[in-house]
């Protein structure tokens, strides 16, 4: 994707100036954003503008949404917005791509608004202190999940060290049958990997690049999971797994502890009390475990953004969407969706959602806002907002660069065989690195 990125970007700097004929007041490029469906999208895009006051046209492609974006990007399309995240901006900014928006959000009293948008959320795609983008909504993290009710049961607390895990590991499996945990692949292992202050993706060292999943600190860890495998405690389809089958091992009493984002512990939780009432199910997210200095090491997903393209021609437009994005009505539209489509009000004030609300989850391009003071009308799902103050206080973004495809299979290549009790970890990342230092992957 990268690699196509690049090349894509590569034309932009002789075709920005490129204009195309547009009716509409705003044009946006939009991947998450909008109506679930066609008919959906169109009711969507018509209530966005009544509320601007303008007529607005919201493309959202129906699938390969990279491709559109980079193409459109390089062959001068016009687009007053489109929707990214901070995993493209170092080469949008490198390439010229996108407008430097420091100035506008500094004059808008709604924009520059901490309690809109807290620091917090702009620091996840700083660059020397600008601002390439503003954020569509607050991005959460992955972490491990747990039975609270298998705990309960089990007369224990949350595990913290690993031998807590362990331990609730062996008496799931007592008790229950279960395997410990299952993940898909290395996707997210960050928790137990921060037992040992052991980071995913790259971090500069003295300006080097290094990998410390192929580390010597690295290696007891992959030999506690090869630990875990050879007892019968880690799922043994984890190399191949999706998280779709994970979620449904969590939920059918198949497995003690998943790895996965922290939205989920209120879906997991929905999902199971609206299928069965009287279910005694409780998901629960956790911290990851303690590393030597005390310091607990998660992961933060890429901040989803909003980029001003460096040839947009409604500028004042874009910001107006913007403005109103991060202001109840805007949230009340990436929430819950489309008045008399999505939700009612009632005489009372009160608001219901329709069944087609109810099937919408309350996701139309932004879930949870990076508000710190809206509400959204019908709580939080179970568990959701512990987990999330989890995820604010130890979870800080990767660093994967373009290169970064190519290092992971490296690393999975060797990682698996020691996860399952193959070889040994400290075998293990010798390996990675010298096949990562012949690669020229790491310094």
């Amino acid at each position: 994707m990268k690699t196509v990125l690049a090349a894509s970007l590569a034309a932009l700097a002789t075709a920005l100036m490129t204009t195309t004929a547009i009716s509409a007041d705003l044009r946006i490029l939009s991947a998450v954003v909008g109506g679930k469906d066609a008919a959906e999208h169109e009711l969507f895009v018509k209530e966005l503008s009544a509320h601007l006051g303008f007529e607005v046209e919201m493309v959202k492609p129906e699938a390969d949404y990279n491709n559109v974006l980079f193409t459109s990007l390089a062959s001068g399309e016009n687009y007053d917005l489109v929707y990214g995240d901070s995993g493209m901006l170092a080469t949008f900014v490198e390439q010229g791509a996108i407008s430097d928006v420091t100035d506008l959000v500094a004059a808008s009293p709604v924009l520059s608004d901490q309690t809109a948008i807290p620091a917090a959320e702009w620091a996840l795609f700083d660059i020397d202190g600008r601002k390439w983008a503003v954020p569509n909504k607050f991005e959460g993290g992955t972490m491990p999940t747990v039975r609270a009710d298998w705990l309960a049961e089990f007369g224990m607390k949350d595990p913290v060290t690993l031998d807590d895990w362990l331990a609730y590991f062996r008496k799931a499996k007592e008790v229950k049958g279960a395997y410990g945990l299952s993940t898909a692949g290395l996707y997210d292992i960050q928790g137990f990997m921060s037992a040992n202050g052991v980071k995913a993706g790259y971090v500069m060292v003295d300006g080097k690049r290094t990998i410390p999943y192929a580390t010597p600190a690295a290696a007891p860890i992959y030999d506690w999971f090869g630990m875990l495998a050879k007892e019968g405690l880690l799922d043994p389809a984890f190399p191949t797994n999706g998280s779709g089958e994970f979620r449904n091992q969590f939920m059918t009493d198949r497995v003690a502890a998943v790895t996965y984002w922290d939205a989920w512990v209120g879906l997991f939780n929905n999902i199971m009390a609206t299928d069965n009432p009287g279910t005694t199910f409780e998901a629960k997210g956790v911290a990851g475990v303690p590393g030597p200095d005390g310091t607990i090491i998660l992961r933060r997903g890429n901040a989803s953004l909003w980029f001003i393209p460096a040839n947009a021609q409604n500028v004042d437009n874009a910001v107006k969407f913007l403005e109103f994005w991060h202001s109840e009505p805007g949230y009340i539209l990436g929430t819950l969706g489309i008045k008399d489509v999505d939700y009612t009000v009632k005489a009372d004030g009160a608001y219901e959602l329709t069944e087609q609300g109810k099937a919408h989850g309350m996701d139309h391009g932004a879930p949870r806002v990076a508000s710190t003071t809206w509400k959204n009308p019908f709580g939080a799902l179970p568990g959701v907002e512990e987990a999330q103050a989890v995820i604010m206080e130890h979870a800080s973004v990767e660093i994967q660069p373009a290169s970064w495809n190519d290092a992971q299979a490296i690393i999975q290549k060797y990682a698996y065989p020691a996860m399952l009790g193959e070889i040994t970890g400290e075998d293990a990342v010798a390996k990675m690195d010298a096949e990562l230092r012949a690669a020229g992957l790491i310094d």
